[in-house]
């Protein structure tokens, strides 16, 4: 189980990362953060898509 409380934001560190300096990484080590961020992408758009079909269910289940 996470040890994240409920409410607190979570850590995105994308900030961190936009701050880096990319002339100091190798093409290869770019490639893999490349690959890195492709797959990230990939399942917040997951998650995104499994919330909003949750949405829509509770939807139905609440509507009058």
């Amino acid at each position: 189980m996470d040890d994240q409380p409920l409410n607190e934001k979570p850590d995105l560190s994308l900030g961190f990362l936009a701050k880096q300096d990319l002339y100091a990484l190798s093409v290869s080590d770019l490639d893999e953060r490349i690959d890195a961020l492709k797959a990230e992408i990939l399942r917040c758009e997951k998650a995104k898509t499994d919330r909003g079909d949750t949405r829509s269910e509770a939807e139905k289940l609440f509507k009058f």
